[in-house]
């Protein structure tokens, strides 16, 4: 999948933590930009480097990981072993000349819906700037 130029973020969400967060959201009719894409998966701890790496290869812009923090029902380092995961892309990341703060992760709790977006609309501002620069 091949996205535009328009801060496009791939978010790395959680089944248990951060899922119902986002689709609290859309009940809730919250406004994010349409350009957020979301995979879902069990633990933010299962998020590998490269997939990050390959967001980026692939056009997104941004790559935010919804982390569980202490909520994480398969681990109590999951806040540790996430920051881990994004310390070592980061580092990738200067290694193919990609600015770190095009990846970003904070704890998103199951009802932080307000959270979910205000992380969204800050985060693509910032890509937006820029890519104006």
């Amino acid at each position: 999948m091949t996205v535009d130029n328009h801060a496009n973020i791939l978010v790395f969400s959680t089944e248990k933590i951060s899922d119902p967060a986002i689709d609290l959201a859309g009940l809730l009719k919250k406004h994010y930009p349409a350009s957020v894409v979301t995979i879902s998966l069990p633990c933010s701890s299962a998020v590998k480097p490269r997939w990050i790496l390959r967001a980026f290869d692939k056009g997104f812009n941004g790559v935010f990981i919804a982390a569980d923090g202490t909520d994480c029902p398969y681990s109590n380092e999951c806040s540790e072993n996430t920051s881990a995961i994004v310390n070592k892309a980061q580092e990738m990341m200067k290694d193919k000349g990609l600015d770190p703060a095009r990846l970003k992760m904070a704890a998103i709790c199951s009802v932080c819906a307000e959270a979910f977006v205000k992380h969204m609309l800050a985060f693509v501002k910032s890509l937006s700037e820029e890519q104006e620069n």
